[in-house]
């Protein structure tokens, strides 16, 4: 009889986090039914409500991030560290994993840093094609590292890597619904081309910002169609504007997706921040899509990511700063283009990795067998 599977997962913070943590969870529950497995996030972060809503156990630590602007915020923020490293100890001790993964996001050190000096085997997901501190640092006791992006060996020692890709929420590639249907559950035409925009779970100012001023331009063009995700925070002044300024049938704007399966669907272009899972979606969905990679993540890795896409024509860039001035006629030009869509469509689909939770899943139920016997 195979020996109880315990296993936690920690990280969190953002969907970018989230989602694959809960995919890489379904996936071992997949092969390994009987496996327990415990989620630690961050108080007060979106993983304390998305990861119960999965189905799954999670306990929050005290942490937050550091304040790069004001060090002398830091202080709290470094008893906070050690309350948490102090906690993950207490959790890891109760609950006995046999193995601990990481995925990133504020709880993911504390935890694995702990579990691996109470000698227990650890595995990082890094979504990055440039890596975060944290990850760089709990390589030197991970033992195994997955990657999504070629190159990873400047950042983690080589033998440890494995290329598996990023998971993504699995929804999205079991069964996408119809074009035609899923435009009509947006209220739009079927037979139009159609624009998604996305700035991540949270919403995104440039992009909000870009689109508002460019509403005139939306209406102008009545002949392409635009599914806008805001973001709870802008949703309220986002609706204002488009009351302002007057009916525009070809636009559906909404505070939240749920079902993201039927956006992809609708859309013939996606405009979109640079996060890492998002990138992991596009490529499998071989959705064309212009990036805008947010300024205000560790070590600009946005930029990074999107531009490891740009090089193999597989995505089209926008800065930040240029985004107002210039996101809005490119879009529109792209969309209007069919060759230009075929050719991004095509490049994207050659970096797709699937099945990238069941590998990943694997490699867990590996090191938690083998720490088992």
């Amino acid at each position: 009889m195979e020996k109880e599977l315990r296993i936690i997962i920690s990280g969190g913070g953002t969907g970018g986090h989230i989602f694959p943590a809960v995919s890489i969870a379904n996936a071992i529950m997949e092969l390994r039914p009987d496996a327990k497995i415990l989620f630690v996030g961050a108080e007060g972060r979106m993983e304390m409500q998305r990861v119960p809503d999965a189905g799954y156990q999670i306990i929050g630590l005290p942490i937050a991030g550091f304040d790069r602007k004001h060090l002398w915020k830091n202080v709290s923020v470094v008893i906070k560290l050690l309350c948490s490293q102090w906690k993950a100890r207490s959790i890891i001790k109760n609950f006995r994993p046999q193995v601990a993964v990481g995925v990133g996001g504020y709880a993911s050190g504390p935890t694995l840093k702990t579990a691996g000096m109470m000698g227990i085997p650890t595995l990082i997901q890094e979504q990055n094609s440039y890596a975060g501190v944290t990850n760089k640092l709990l390589a030197q006791k991970a033992r195994k590292i997955c990657v999504a992006y070629d190159g990873m060996e400047k950042f983690f020692p080589a033998d440890k890597i494995i290329m598996t890709g990023n998971p993504v929420r699995q929804n999205l590639t079991k069964a996408m619904p119809d074009k035609e249907d899923a435009l009509r559950s947006f209220n739009l035409q079927p037979g139009k081309k159609t624009i998604l925009i996305v700035g991540g779970s949270l919403g995104a100012r440039t992009i909000n910002n870009t689109l508002t001023a460019g509403l005139s331009a939306i209406k102008a063009n009545s002949d392409v169609q635009f599914i806008w995700q805001t973001g709870k925070y802008y949703y309220p002044q986002v609706t204002e504007a488009v009351k302002a300024a007057g009916e525009l049938p070809n636009l559906y704007v909404t505070d939240f997706i749920k079902d993201m399966a039927a956006a992809y669907a609708a859309a013939d272009l996606v405009i979109s921040r640079a996060g890492a899972g998002s990138i992991s979606e596009f490529c499998l969905l071989h959705k064309p899509v212009v990036l805008v990679p947010s300024p205000n993540v560790a070590e600009d890795h946005q930029t990074k990511n999107a531009l490891a896409l740009v090089d193999k024509q597989a995505a089209i860039c926008v800065k930040d700063s240029e985004a107002e001035s210039a996101l809005m006629d490119i879009a529109l030009s792209t969309i209007n283009d069919g060759q230009k869509l075929e050719e991004l469509s095509k490049n994207i689909a050659k970096l797709a990795l699937p099945d990238s939770a069941k590998i990943i899943a694997q490699e867990v139920i590996k090191l938690a067998v083998s720490a088992a016997d």
